[in-house]
């Protein structure tokens, strides 16, 4: 909980104007920033600077002085305003029903009921109201991060075959780091100017790392990436999962060890391993599921309340023997693919398949049928034919190659795509006390 709610941004909240009688107006919240035609209240900073107060003192991590606490949570409540005017414009939304869908798997994967979670939260001092718009919030920027930067990314065969020969070379290794990322950001083109301050300011926290400052602690301080509110952790990774200016890096570096300033496109680098897991070889075992859905499209002319009936109508028919899957599949499915095959999807892994899927069908047995659940491209009806767990074939070994690959591209191209954003857009800082 408490590493999920440090990556969630605050909802925001109304200023409003208080009147008594004829008294002068009390100012009961204000701008701290404008952006674009939106609005960074004081109140939604200041909850913030809160939320990740309390998250470093429960993990008994020191903080930075608080103008630059509130300097960085600032920045991440611009960046988070920029994203959600976004994809207003372009017409993207979460409905109430995916982001229920969503809250229930939060709540499983915690171990926990949905009103077990609903006290946790009230019990963290947050209502849940507001903890709802963080997650609508937080699965609105992640869908529009991924219409935005996929098209950015193009992988060619010969780079998977590159992939697919350094995991048999690593024989499958299974050694992780967790990276601790600083980052000094330059733009595109610094006059010389500029990189000598930033080189002056890497030189600076580099003394100040080797006389055991915290690096956490300056990260949150100092860091320009898109981690800096958690002290840089870019959380435990593979060679392979991790950005290629990561990997090259921390290659050969033990636990503690301070790397850089290293120079990429967006600024000066200083890298840490915050801590790192065995290499012992493994044979990887690949979990594979067959499974069969039909898929229920709202549209203006069909409720999502409609959809999810039908789709109820569906399985009491199947579990009464009044009709099969394949059958109803065909004849109602909007997934064209599946639909002539009765809604077989074949063997996958689920992890190809998108998170709220992926999860519904994991925990389903075979010849199970799931109840009716939302995912962002409709409601689905699923049922799971058989799993199997198996070495991983050269199929597999590819589609992992592929996977790794366009990870690693994603992280990179997710910050690219953020400095773009707010380079285009109307920034101005109206108090940062």
């Amino acid at each position: 909980m408490n590493q999920r709610c440090k990556n969630l941004l605050m909802a925001a909240g109304l200023g409003l104007l208080s009147f008594s009688g004829h008294a002068a107006p009390q100012v009961l919240d204000k701008t701290v920033a404008q952006v674009n035609n939106d609005v960074v209240l004081e109140s939604q900073l200041d909850a913030l600077v809160k939320q990740v107060s309390s998250g470093a003192n429960a993990a008994g991590q020191p903080l930075p002085d608080l103008q630059n606490l509130r300097k960085q949570a600032l920045e991440r409540l611009i960046l988070e305003s920029l994203q959600l005017q976004l994809a207003e414009r372009l017409g993207l939304r979460i409905t109430d029903t995916q982001l229920e869908q969503a809250l229930v798997n939060i709540a499983k994967g915690e171990g926990k009921t949905l009103e077990q979670l609903q006290a946790d939260t009230a019990a963290n001092g947050q209502s849940w109201s507001a903890f709802r718009e963080q997650i609508r919030n937080e699965i609105l920027m992640s869908e529009l991060a991924r219409n935005q930067v996929r098209r950015r990314i193009n992988i060619s065969d010969q780079e998977v075959k590159q992939v697919v020969q350094m995991i048999r070379e690593q024989g499958q290794s299974n050694a992780r780091y967790r990276v601790g990322n600083i980052l000094l950001p330059l733009p595109a083109n610094p006059s010389s100017e500029q990189l000598r301050q930033a080189d002056s300011q890497a030189k600076q926290l580099l003394a100040q790392l080797k006389n055991g400052a915290d690096f956490r602690k300056l990260a949150i301080a100092h860091s320009a990436g898109p981690k800096a509110l958690e002290g840089g952790d870019w959380g435990m990774m593979t060679m392979g999962e991790m950005p290629s200016l990561f990997s090259e890096a921390v290659r050969n570096h033990a636990k503690g060890d301070i790397i850089g300033p290293i120079r990429s496109g967006a600024g000066l680098h200083i890298l840490t391993v915050l801590d790192m897991e065995g290499s012992q070889q493994q044979t990887v075992q690949a979990l594979e599921v067959r499974a069969r859905h039909i898929l229920i499209k709202p549209s203006v002319i069909l409720s999502e309340e409609k959809a999810q009936s039908m789709l109820e109508d569906f399985a009491r028919s199947i579990r009464n023997g009044d009709a099969t899957m394949a059958q109803l599949a065909e004849q109602h499915s909007d997934d064209t693919g599946s639909a002539v095959n009765g809604g077989d999807l074949g063997w996958a892994s689920p992890e190809l398949y998108v998170s709220s899927f992926r999860d519904t069908v994991t925990q389903l047995q075979p010849g199970e049928l799931s109840a009716p659940f939302r995912s962002e491209h409709g409601w689905h009806l699923v049922r799971l034919e058989d799993k199997r767990v198996q070495d991983a074939t050269e199929q597999a070994t590819e589609q992992r190659a592929y996977q790794l690959i366009f990870n690693r591209r994603f992280n990179e191209e997710v910050q690219t795509w953020l400095d773009e954003l707010k380079d285009q857009a109307y920034i101005r800082i109206v108090d940062t006390q």
